[in-house]
C-alpha cells in the first residue's frame, strides 16, 4: 500500500465501495467495471479508478474488478479484516445507547470495556459490559488492548477523559461531546457533534426556497 498520506474523502468513499462489492459478492456477482461501481455509488468511474489505484493495481482492463478479490483488498486496507476492541467512556444516556449499539459488531468492533466516575454505576452492567472506574482504565486498556475510545461525557469532562484514554494507551477517539480535544498529533480524533449537526439542519429549514 502507498505511504502517501491518503485523504479523509478518499477513506470514507472506499468504505462506500466495500459496502456496494459486499452486497454484489452475496448475490454471486463475481466482476463490475469501475463505471458499473461508479454508478452503483453515483461517482465517476474515473474517480473509482484514481482512488483505488492510490492501493496498487485491481482489476484487468476490459474484464472489470473481481468482487472477491477486491472485497479482500478493500477489508484488509481499511482494517476491516480483524477485530478492534472499544472502549466507552461516560455511562449515561448516550454512553448507555452506545453500549446497546448493534452497528459496532457489524463493523468488526467489539465494546469491551466502559468507565464511569460515578461510584454508583461502578461494578454495574450494560448491555453485557461490565463498568469500571476511570481509575482502572489504564490496567483494563492494556489487558483488553483496547485501542478505540469512546468518549461520552459533559463537555467540561471530555478533555480529562481523552487525556487519560491516550496515557492508557488508546490511539483512536471518537468523540461525542460538543467541544473540541487537544490531542497528540499520532492521535485519531474524530468528532461527531450531533447537537451542531442538528443545528445545520436548522439552519436549511429556515433558508429553504
Amino acid at each position: 500500500m502507498s505511504t502517501k498520506k491518503i485523504s479523509e474523502g478518499t477513506i470514507s468513499r472506499l468504505f462506500i465501495y466495500l459496502r456496494e462489492i459486499t452486497a454484489l459478492v452475496r448475490m454471486n456477482i463475481r466482476t463490475i467495471s469501475s463505471a458499473e461501481l461508479g454508478e452503483r455509488t453515483n461517482l465517476t468511474d474515473a474517480k473509482v479508478r484514481k482512488d483505488l489505484g492510490q492501493f496498487g493495481q485491481f482489476g484487468v482492463s476490459g474484464s472489470g474488478y473481481d468482487t472477491g478479490e477486491l472485497k479482500v483488498a478493500l477489508e484488509r486496507i481499511l482494517g476491516k479484516d480483524k477485530t478492534w476492541n472499544v472502549a466507552v467512556v461516560g455511562t449515561g444516556q448516550l454512553g448507555s445507547a452506545l453500549l446497546a449499539y448493534p452497528g459496532f459488531k457489524q463493523h468488526k468492533l467489539s465494546v469491551v470495556a466502559a468507565f464511569d466516575a460515578d461510584t454508583k454505576k461502578i461494578g454495574k452492567k450494560i448491555s453485557g459490559v461490565m463498568i469500571d472506574s476511570i481509575e482502572d482504565m489504564p490496567k483494563i486498556i492494556k489487558e483488553k488492548k483496547i485501542s478505540i475510545g469512546v468518549v461520552a461525557v459533559p463537555s467540561e469532562s471530555a478533555q480529562d477523559a481523552a487525556e487519560k484514554l491516550v496515557a492508557a494507551g488508546v490511539s483512536c477517539i471518537l468523540n461525542f461531546a460538543p467541544t473540541s480535544l487537544s490531542m497528540p498529533e499520532k492521535v485519531k480524533v474524530k468528532d461527531v457533534d450531533l447537537s451542531r449537526e442538528l443545528e445545520t439542519l436548522s439552519y436549511f429549514l429556515a433558508n429553504k426556497r
